[in-house]
Parts: C-alpha cells; structure tokens; sequence
C-alpha cells in the first residue's frame, strides 16, 4: 500500500535524524511547519534542552502582514538574532522531514542572512 503524507514524512524525519544531532556549541535548528504557522526551535540534544524558539506567532512577526513565504523570512531573521544574542552563530539545520522548498527554504535562506552558519 502506498504510505501517506504523515508516513512519509515520519519515514524521512527519522532517516534525517540519525544523522543530524546538536550539541551546546552547534545546536540543532529543527522545523515544524503547520498549515498557517511556522515555527523554529534551537535545541541541545546533549542534554535534552531547547535553547530558543521562534515562530510565526510571536508578536513581532505577527504583526506583519505578507504571504506565509514572507512570514517564514521574517521567522528566519528572528531566530538568527536571537541566536547570536544567545552566542550562537554555527547550528545544524533539521528540515524535520519537509522538502527544502518554499516556506523551508525562505526560513533557512534569512536565517543564513541574519547571520547564522550551517
């Protein structure tokens, strides 16, 4: 039988994170793309701590108007200076199984203009 979109993606964010992990000093920027939002994650696998967040719910992206593309930029830039506020310039980034396309894409591109190695 054919998988569906969820089984797919499960199939494809478990193949990723075998080799994806962060760590204190390179932490992992991990995903998650709802059918509205988009929301970010700087996590220290090590020890099991979620260093910053970031989604297209705070309130200083929230305010903007624009498509979710858009949204998603906005996103990017704010979690690369939170980041580097925090002192964390280099992270892995984990697409959480989505395509690197469109909204992931736009977020991973701001990012890496706000500052951000990876």
């Amino acid at each position: 039988m054919a998988l569906t979109k969820i089984e797919r993606r499960e199939r494809i964010k478990r193949r990723i994170r075998k080799v994806v992990t962060g760590t204190a000093e390179k932490p992992r920027m991990s995903v998650f793309r709802s059918n509205n939002q988009i929301y970010v994650q700087l996590i220290d696998d090590a020890s099991g701590v979620t260093l910053l967040s970031a989604s297209s719910r705070c309130k200083e992206v929230a305010g903007q108007k624009g498509n979710k593309t858009e949204q998603a930029k906005l996103v990017g830039k704010l979690v690369a200076e939170r980041s580097i506020a925090k002192g964390v310039t280099n992270v892995v980034f984990d697409r959480n199984g989505y395509l690197y396309h469109g909204r992931v894409k736009s977020l991973a591109d701001a990012a890496r203009e706000g500052g951000l190695k990876f």
